[in-house]
């Protein structure tokens, strides 16, 4: 199948603004990551052949020799990582296979996993956010394996994002699978698209929140991000 077939018709502007009208503006669309309804036509092989070609052509617009050893497999590198990689989140056939267990302890407290470490990036810019999520439930009956909190964090962090939307994916994934209300995220990131460009503001970083059930209650929010200090 042609590239151009599937690529047609995308329009060139969002809520009726330019591009260059936006500029840098900080837009989030869609609480589900945007996708076409043609994302998967194409098979990850014929992806990876697109995105290396479309690749080349960028590096030559650059001015880049890709005759120099050093550059010439840059391009199957970067579609290979794109697709097997930064952005496998984006494919449902990679999402975690989940098991529950009955929660034979009877533990009613709060379960904390923090600090788990992720790499996304911004849509906007296609640079890199680099965070740390921490993430507690209550158990409603269930318990999940600790690498799978991890897992399912990584899965929605592997994908163009923004880290509101990430927040809300991780907390909206877990409840459904735990069957419980009592779920809390905590995300707090650095954007290189601040860091590294435009503003190049390199002490700042982003934090942003998801709490539901038991957790919006003030003491429980407040026993939560106690453990995290």
């Amino acid at each position: 199948m042609k590239l151009n077939g599937i690529l047609s018709n995308i329009p060139l502007e969002l809520n009726g603004f330019s591009h260059e009208e936006m500029g840098d503006e900080h837009i989030g669309s869609s609480a589900d990551t945007p996708m076409r309804p043609d994302a998967f036509v194409l098979t990850d092989e014929e992806k990876k052949k697109h995105i290396e070609a479309h690749f080349r052509e960028i590096m030559l617009i650059l001015g880049l020799d890709l005759q120099d050893d050093s550059l010439k497999g840059t391009p199957e590198r970067v579609a290979k990582m794109y697709i097997e990689e930064i952005f496998s989140g984006l494919n449902p056939a990679n999402k975690p296979k989940i098991a529950l267990f009955e929660n034979k302890y009877q533990y009613n407290q709060m379960l904390v996993e923090k600090n788990i470490t992720f790499y996304s990036n911004c849509e906007h810019h296609f640079v890199p956010i680099i965070g740390k999520a921490h993430v507690a439930y209550i158990s409603g009956g269930k318990v999940i394996g600790l690498s799978k909190i991890n897992r399912i964090v990584q899965y929605y962090a592997k994908r163009p994002q923004v880290q509101e939307r990430l927040t809300n994916q991780i907390g909206n994934e877990l409840k459904k699978i735990l069957g419980t209300e009592d779920v809390a995220i905590l995300i707090d990131a650095v954007h290189l698209c601040v860091s590294s460009r435009g503003v190049k503001d390199t002490a700042s970083s982003t934090v942003t929140a998801f709490y539901s059930g038991k957790f919006e209650e003030e003491a429980t929010k407040q026993e939560f991000l106690k453990y995290l200090s």
